[in-house]
């Protein structure tokens, strides 16, 4: 190991040490980057730096990010996502465990609907949570419902992880969206499946809605149910559609998706000043910490690869017996214990472009280990201490809800995505098939 080698090891132990310490991840990384590379390149390496920026800045695929950041918060600021509920709400009630079904099924739509997690995790916690109080459900069960449902939304597209990703491994935003819808249904199946199978087996942890509370199913619950969720539905068809026939680029399908978010939120007469304002801020809030951390990555990741850093790691997972099989299961374990520690956004910039030489070299597909990362990075989500859907949901929880309810909630359903992980590892066509079909192949 050469002394630049060992230079490259420590940024990384300074990064964890500073992030841990409460510094934000995006200024962690300038600070570094500039740090050393200032040290090792000298004043040479600050053109470098700006037109990284440049870069960034210039990125068509990136426009997409707070587009759909704007989309999905104004579909939150309307109150949509809670009229989908209450439809859900009536339909399931009566089943056991149909509450939690409910929830699992309008997070599902919502992630198809939203690329982050914060808007569907806080405005379920607020619609959800009470209501399965109120019906005497599990706390861990409601809790690690939301948490786990919330989170489908940076996996199933538009997600802003899958149009952060593209750009960096250099593969097609729309191929990646096309790879993740799968999954993320698989991921929504085995969460249903065990709600109902919990609810086999202790009837108490999800109770049904009492017959005197329960909707008469006719045609008037029909036609208010397809009031609210048919016009989803296309807003969903001509977002994801769009993109997987063809017709529009996802940078182009997220103005589609910005511009109908806004007429669905007219049709329901929510559209006011209040509400685009609100959704314009936090677009812009969520859109600069992810330019902000990609113009980080980048500066760091530079100066990284410069001292060797990169063929360091190459050459030891390389150099790991048992085969390529098991260099995957060591990548997959990194990201997985890296996500108690470090934010998804940091093990996305800073460790997968480490593993993608590896990737290449040992014939992996790149689209299927790209949503194989992203199906892992899922779990840190829910793996504290950084857990960003137990940190929204417990800052807009009731009072009854403690730390220790939502811990143990969101452990089965860790469990649960390990198995989807794995299953996508076995099965890989569950990933390739509908790029394949839609959009002529896997990845590169």
């Amino acid at each position: 190991m050469s002394p630049e080698q060992i230079v490259s090891i420590v940024m990384f132990v300074i990064l964890f040490v500073i992030v841990i310490g409460g510094v934000h991840l995006a200024f962690a990384l300038m600070f570094i980057g500039l740090f050393f590379g200032l040290i090792f390149q000298g004043a040479s390496f600050l053109p470098m730096a700006i037109l990284q920026t440049f870069d960034v800045m210039e990125s068509e695929v990136l426009i997409a990010v707070p587009l759909f950041v704007f989309m999905g918060t104004i579909l939150e600021k309307s109150g949509i996502s809670e009229k989908v509920y209450q439809s859900l709400y009536e339909w399931f009630g009566p089943v056991r465990g149909g509450l939690a079904i409910a929830t699992i099924i309008t997070c599902t739509i919502f992630a198809a609907c939203t690329g982050v997690i914060a808007a569907t995790v806080t405005a379920m916690t607020l619609i959800a949570i009470p209501s399965m109080l109120k019906r005497k459900y599990d706390k861990g069960l409601a809790c690690g419902v939301v948490c786990a449902g919330g989170s489908l939304g940076i996996l199933i597209p538009p997600s802003v992880m899958l149009v952060m990703y593209g750009p960096m491994a250099n593969l097609s935003v729309a191929k990646l969206f096309a790879a993740a819808l799968f999954p993320g249904l698989l991921l929504s199946f085995l969460y249903l499946l065990y709600i109902g199978v919990i609810c086999l087996i202790d009837p108490k942890v999800a109770p049904a809605i009492p017959p005197e509370e329960r909707p008469p199913y006719d045609w008037k619950l029909v036609k208010k149910s397809a009031y609210i969720m048919v016009p989803t539905v296309v807003l969903i068809v001509a977002v994801l559609g769009s993109i997987m026939a063809g017709i529009a680029s996802p940078t182009e399908a997220s103005g589609v998706g910005a511009l109908c978010a806004l007429l669905l939120a007219a049709m329901y007469h929510e559209l006011n000043f209040k509400n685009v304002k609100e959704s314009a801020y936090a677009s812009l809030i969520v859109s600069s910490m992810v330019f902000f951390i990609i113009i980080g990555a980048g500066i760091f990741n530079a100066v990284f690869l410069y001292l060797g850093g990169g063929t360091l790691v190459a050459n030891l997972l390389i150099g790991l017996p048992f085969g390529k099989w098991f260099v995957l299961f060591v990548m997959m374990f990194i990201l997985f214990i890296g996500g108690f520690f470090i934010s998804w956004q940091a093990l996305l910039f800073i460790v997968v472009p480490v593993f993608l030489p590896v990737v290449v070299k040992l014939q992996f597909d790149q689209l299927w280990f790209g949503m194989l990362v992203c199906v892992n990075l899922q779990m840190s989500f829910l793996t504290p201490p950084f857990a960003y859907a137990i940190f929204f949901l417990k800052g807009s929880a009731p009072p009854e809800i403690t730390t220790w309810d939502i811990y143990r909630g969101v452990v089965p359903f860790v469990i649960l995505q390990a198995v989807g992980l794995f299953i996508c590892v076995v099965y890989p066509d569950i990933i390739l098939w509908l790029p394949r079909v839609t959009l002529g192949g896997g990845g590169r």
